[in-house]
């Protein structure tokens, strides 16, 4: 239990895109569904579901005749647990990148609807869309090489030996709501999925929330490509603990020669484009 509730999360590394809705949570008890509607209307005002009706963070429905992503669409509500850290940071991502969110529940409904509408069935496109939802990250680099290097699985070779170059070159941005909860109390081993994106130097120049902003659009559009997200096969694995300042065991090189959380890659694993 973090003692400083949400308050205390805000300053730390891979949290700070949130961290002007994590001050207004505060310290103590989540807020209820009432508060963490106007925290997130503060960040973005009028948002609005996938049908256009305006989106709003509500407790569970007994009603179970719409499933999860068709109740986003057609009224809105996004179910929401009270004192729940997940979905505090389910509404928290749509806070930061609501058209990225947007697009994933628009994907899930296509898909349900080729499933001529039953919305248990899975298949490697909703589990892609899900996972991502849950663990995604995406990293935005400047360094090809970097970004090759790390979905080669050679993380001493790059959180390590050219951590320098990591500065102002390469951002870590956590979508995924439940490894958000996770990082509270980090464990070893705990890894998100990630898609790597080239970016110019420029970038890392502009303000954390216009940084989101444009993040979130382009993620968005990937999202909608029907030629993308076909399978979780599609991301990388990513030690989120090997991310430099996000935990200070990383300040050794022997730290990375933990194959516990560190591991090779395997034969099959995926490159970066």
């Amino acid at each position: 239990m973090i003692p400083g509730g949400a308050l205390e999360l805000a300053d730390r590394p891979l949290y700070r895109p949130f961290g002007d809705l994590l001050r207004l949570a505060g310290a103590g008890a989540l807020p209820d569904c009432r508060r963490l509607n106007e925290i997130v209307a503060t960040r973005v005002p009028g948002l609005i579901s996938s049908a256009g009706a305006p989106l709003r963070f509500a407790l569970p429905s007994a009603d179970v005749a719409l499933g999860y992503e068709q109740r986003i669409a057609r009224t809105g509500e996004v179910a929401t647990r009270p004192g729940d850290w997940h979905d505090f940071f389910n509404a928290l991502v749509w806070a930061v990148y609501p058209q990225s969110k947007r697009a994933l529940n628009v994907r899930h409904l296509r898909e349900i609807e080729r499933q001529e509408g039953d919305a248990r069935r899975r298949g490697p496109v909703r589990d892609a869309l899900t996972q991502f939802d849950e663990c995604g990250v995406v990293v935005s680099t400047a360094l090809p090489e970097l970004a090759e290097a790390l979905a080669a699985h050679e993380w001493e070779s790059v959180f390590w030996t050219r951590r320098a170059r990591l500065a102002g070159a390469m951002d870590f941005s956590v979508f995924g709501h439940a490894s958000l909860d996770l990082l509270r109390e980090p464990f070893i081993g705990l890894c998100g999925k990630a898609l790597y994106r080239p970016v110019s130097r420029a970038w890392f120049e502009l303000p954390t929330e216009r940084r989101c902003e444009e993040l979130d659009a382009w993620l968005a559009a990937r999202i909608a490509d029907d030629s993308r997200f076909r399978s979780p096969r599609e991301f990388s694995a990513l030690p989120l603990l090997g991310i430099p300042g996000v935990t200070h065991h990383s300040e050794c090189r022997d730290y990375y020669l933990d194959t516990r959380q560190f591991r090779p890659r395997r034969r099959s694993g995926l490159s970066p484009e």
